[in-house]
């Protein structure tokens, strides 16, 4: 696959942001998951801003907190997606088929996609979407969900996803620097199956379940740079 050659739309990233001050199997109390929620949801903010999110797309939109629902993603990409050409950054938890929006409560799923491909039938240029990249657990089951919406390439965690990080930042900083989205991805992810692969320990000659769950597989049509105008 190879990139597609620029063409016409302005570009716009939006940008779902919600971590819940969550983290998979360990109980916490309330005050720290603020901490943790607010912490880590300002750090993303802080990487789009240093890899130079800003310079690069005509809009950035940030959906955070009580704007990470359902339905203010359909309403933003119903919106905008009539004028730019989309990518969308998932910054959130997940389950199987499902993103986890403000406060662990509300959940993107079925009835936000069904929305969308509605949206979607009604004409490409009613929804034009280009990359989805996610960090959110089992990003695998709605891959897709998104290949059906015209998303050119996407990507999936098989099962939970243990490294958010170095995975976002060399992401970032891979894909914002114009390089092809599969790259961007692999990248991501063999950089941080190999500092965590360090930190961890398994029986020798095997893999670490954490990265076996982590593992991230690229989908799509074609592959696509930030670049790509369609």
């Amino acid at each position: 696959m190879s990139p597609d050659s620029a063409l016409s739309k302005p570009i716009a990233l939006v940008v779902f942001l919600e971590n819940v001050g969550h983290i998979t199997g360990i109980s916490l109390p309330r005050w720290l998951m603020r901490i943790i929620d607010w912490t880590t949801e300002e750090y993303a903010k802080l990487l789009l801003h240093l890899y130079g999110a800003h310079r690069r797309y005509d809009r950035v939109i940030i959906l955070e907190d009580a704007a990470a629902t359902g339905s203010q993603l359909l309403t933003t990409l119903q919106t905008i997606g009539r004028t730019h050409t989309v990518d969308l950054l998932l910054l959130a938890h997940g389950h199987e088929g499902r993103i986890v929006g403000y406060q662990g409560q509300e959940m993107v799923g079925e009835e936000t996609f069904a929305a969308l491909r509605q949206l979607r039938e009604r004409g490409p240029d009613q929804l034009n979407l280009r990359m989805v990249y996610g960090l959110n657990c089992y990003g695998l089951s709605l891959a897709w969900q998104w290949l059906e919406l015209g998303v050119q390439a996407a990507n999936g965690a098989v099962g939970v996803n243990w490294f958010p990080e170095p995975s976002l930042s060399i992401f970032l900083r891979t894909w914002l620097a114009g390089k092809p989205y599969s790259e961007a991805v692999e990248r991501s992810n063999r950089t941080a199956n190999h500092w965590w692969g360090r930190i961890l320990r398994s029986t020798p000659g095997a893999e670490h379940p954490w990265i076996t769950s982590s593992r991230q597989i690229v989908v799509g049509q074609c592959d696509v740079s930030i670049a790509t105008r369609r």
